[in-house]
């Protein structure tokens, strides 16, 4: 059972520079989906949860289950984008993202991105845990 977490957004700032964009200066599609990861690696150890640390010591990875994206307006090279990321639903193994992408006032891009939690080992997913189960709360 899924259930809805209290947290506020997070917010990033990211610069789009010219390796982030196409022949016509625009933001290439799949960069999104890196944004999207800094804004969630970044609330991440916001909250003291370091990916490295619990790899090693917990045998425990993020991975993305699930993707599904929208593109409105293109961004384009010298742009200041504000990458906002919030917890939707927390499940046992996996956390629900709701994640957008602005310039300003404008809505650029947004996504629902389901992380699970999985073993290192055998790729199976495992429960959350306490400790991060507690930080999300």
């Amino acid at each position: 059972m899924l259930k809805e977490s209290r947290h506020e957004p997070a917010l990033l700032q990211i610069r789009v520079y010219y390796e982030d964009t196409d022949a016509g200066g625009i933001v290439y599609y799949a960069n999104y989906l890196k944004y999207f990861e800094r804004g969630r690696s970044e609330w991440l150890r916001g909250l003291g949860i370091d990916q490295s640390r619990l790899a090693v010591t917990e045998r425990r990875l993020f991975v993305v289950k699930d993707v599904e994206i929208q593109y409105r307006k293109p961004a384009r090279l010298d742009d200041m984008l504000t990458i906002q990321t919030e917890v939707r639903h927390l499940g046992r193994a996996s956390i629900r993202f709701g994640q957008r992408a602005s310039c300003g006032e404008h809505l650029l891009c947004q996504a629902t991105v389901t992380i699970c939690s999985i073993d290192a080992a055998s790729l199976r997913p495992v429960d959350l845990g306490p400790t991060i189960r507690t930080l999300l709360k």
